[in-house]
């Protein structure tokens, strides 16, 4: 089945990378989006290398204007968002009450659950008018379940996204629109340099990869318009957050 128009926003590294060289497969274009022009290229030429079509557009997912903006060149040039996947995302090694600000807080609460109100903002009304839509937030184990260690922004962006896609599917459902909150576990990408004490490379072989996720949200984007998957949650069999 053809995912028609997909757009991953935080397509220049990690899950967003994975995710879009996992749904060109099915795609008619995967368009990637980030603030860095070098990686998004990269991401286009694996994407070609594995013999999809990809186009990058950079869009700083901070701005509402840009993304409205992005959003309306991708339904002129391609048509409109049949899959929408939310990659982008950030944190703070100064995450913890005693060392964090709400500058700190606000940073990461924006990337990471305001731009994804953002993208999803702009991609309903050409949803709504085909009358199918898909939108997946990539979110995290901390997401689902408290995690400590990963800071207050982190932790109340990533749990938010759950109740953001939880209104998609209320608000939504009938124009045939579904959301999934997708919550992976440890991912061996560069957000994990921004903890205090980065894993080593011997912890991060036992992780999830980048292509693990991608493949995943290609399952989701692949099933059949009359199934949403809420939510869901997987992670590395050894899954520290047990530690």
């Amino acid at each position: 089945m053809s995912a028609g128009v997909t757009w991953v926003l935080g397509g220049g590294s990690g899950i967003g990378r994975g995710a879009a060289v996992s749904l060109a497969a099915s795609a008619d274009v995967v368009v990637v989006s980030g603030r860095r022009a070098e990686e998004l290229q990269r991401t286009v030429d694996a994407v070609r290398a594995a013999g999809g079509r990809a186009v990058a557009l950079a869009v700083d997912v901070g701005d509402e204007d840009a993304v409205a903006q992005a959003a309306e060149r991708i339904h002129a040039d391609h048509g409109p968002v049949r899959t929408l996947v939310y990659s982008a995302g950030t944190n703070v090694r100064n995450r913890f009450w005693e060392d964090t600000t709400p500058q700190d807080f606000a940073r990461v609460v924006d990337i990471n659950l305001t731009g994804a109100m953002r993208a999803v903002h702009a991609v309903l009304p050409g949803m709504r008018t085909a009358g199918d839509g898909l939108v997946v937030l990539v979110s995290s184990w901390a997401g689902w379940r408290f995690a400590p260690g990963v800071g207050a922004g982190y932790s109340t962006s990533k749990t938010a996204m759950g109740a953001l896609a939880e209104t998609v599917n209320a608000q939504e459902r009938l124009h045939g629109i579904r959301a999934t909150h997708f919550c992976p576990g440890e991912v061996a990408t560069e957000i994990l340099d921004t903890r205090p004490n980065p894993p080593s490379a011997a912890e991060r072989e036992l992780m999830l990869t980048a292509d693990d996720v991608g493949d995943a949200i290609r399952w989701i984007a692949d099933l059949p318009a009359r199934i949403c998957v809420n939510e869901i949650v997987f992670t590395p069999t050894s899954n520290t957050s047990y530690a």
